[in-house]
């Protein structure tokens, strides 16, 4: 079964009024990694800053003037609400949009800028999705699902129809799960022209709802759900897409928040983009050879968003750092008199050792009297450079070896 290609046809041509035709690009570094040919198919550069303003324009686009008329709701912490609320906007329809409690001030003020209303209620996306149901029907408006809707899955669809458009030659096109409307419309629309390409769902380790479905072949629900990649975070399976995709998708992998990170900070790094955790995954599955299989292919990747949190990013930046080997700290003991942390410090100056904090405790239980603890926050040049580092201070007596 799949979503007809007319259809998904109809939807992009309507979509083409309001969402860019995000770039679809070679990426030389990340292919030389992966062993294949990969081209990244950017929608974390999308208006919304993800794919998901396509479905929800393409339901609204469909709806009835007297719908319309009446309004539309949500249920969304993300970029499902944005697209709703910007699609809303462009045919002067009102969007209510039903947030958890705990969504970040930025989040809701990103959907406000775009002329919805927003309502907090529920602790988590499962009750405010309960709640915006019930507030619907109250108020005669129209639900706009995420993705479990044959309208919002054939605007999705229409970010294949670009990449096929771009290149033919395609073996493999690789995309992120969540609640499988994206894939689900991609995969009807790459099948039915060419079904030859492989497609291949990537989901996130703290939510494997879906990927145990697929591979049950029956839907399952999860218990809980805790991953950085929180535009895919979704608990429970939907019947719907999950049987589009065993009619159409080849093979769903997972990736943990550490590859998603990674990707993250790879994406960042060597090729300029901000992107989500949810759209990094496919990216955190190259780099971590979970598609060798893919070796010497032709194979499209799509980046499906770029909202993420700057807070996030800070912390997956500064951990990669570590990781890396660029980043290094350090806590010693010394004498408590002067100077001794002057030597201390003329160590890693003469080592290029760049400090950029330092804290110095002499109050510490710990310690013995006289003694004083420093810690220091250095820049490094990689893991040959630390380890030059501990040795110098191994020798100087500043550490143990």
């Amino acid at each position: 079964m799949l979503i007809a290609l007319d259809k998904i046809k109809d939807a992009q041509a309507r979509i083409e009024k309001v969402a860019i035709n995000t770039p679809f690009s070679y990426a030389p570094y990340l292919s030389e990694i992966a062993e294949c040919n990969v081209y990244l198919k950017k929608e974390n550069l999308q208006i919304t800053g993800a794919f998901k303003l396509r479905g929800a324009y393409n339901k609204i686009a469909t709806l009835t003037q007297e719908q319309r008329e009446c309004g539309v709701v949500a249920a969304s912490a993300g970029n499902h609400a944005q697209g709703v609320a910007y699609s809303a906007a462009a045919f002067d329809t009102k969007a209510v949009i039903i947030m958890p409690e705990s969504t970040p001030l930025t989040k809701i003020d990103g959907v406000k800028h775009f002329g919805a209303e927003v309502i907090l209620a529920g602790t988590n996306y499962d009750e405010a999705y309960a709640y915006a149901k019930k507030y619907g029907e109250k108020n005669h408006l129209t639900f706009v699902h995420p993705f479990e809707d044959e309208e919002v899955m054939a605007g999705q669809g229409s970010v294949a129809l670009e990449i096929l458009d771009e290149c033919q030659e395609l073996d493999a096109v690789v995309i992120p799960v969540g609640g499988g409307g994206l894939i689900a419309g991609m995969a009807s629309a790459i099948k039915a022209i060419n079904p030859a390409i492989k497609v291949i769902g990537v989901s996130a380790k703290g939510a494997p709802a879906f990927r145990d479905s697929f591979e049950l072949k029956t839907p399952v629900d999860s218990l809980s759900v805790r991953t950085i990649a929180d535009g895919i975070a979704v608990r429970d399976t939907s019947s719907v897409t999950l049987k589009y995709a065993l009619e159409c998708v080849d093979e769903i992998i997972s990736v943990d928040d550490e590859e998603i990170a990674s990707a993250i900070l790879f994406l960042l790094e060597k090729q300029k983009l901000v992107v989500e955790g949810a759209g990094a995954v496919g990216v955190a599955a190259l780099l971590h050879h979970k598609l060798d299989k893919l070796k010497n292919k032709n194979v499209a990747v799509v980046l499906s968003g770029g909202n993420v949190d700057v807070t996030l990013l800070s912390v997956i930046i500064e951990k990669g750092l570590l990781k890396s080997h660029r980043k290094m700290k350090l806590t010693v003991t010394l004498v408590d008199k002067p100077g001794s942390l002057m030597r201390f410090t003329q160590i890693l100056q003469e080592l290029n050792a760049n400090i950029v904090h330092i804290s110095y405790d002499r109050t510490s239980v710990s310690l013995d009297y006289g003694d004083a603890n420093v810690t220091v926050h250095m820049e490094t040049k990689g893991k040959q450079h630390q380890k030059e580092i501990k040795k110098a201070l191994v020798k100087e007596g500043y550490l143990r070896d």
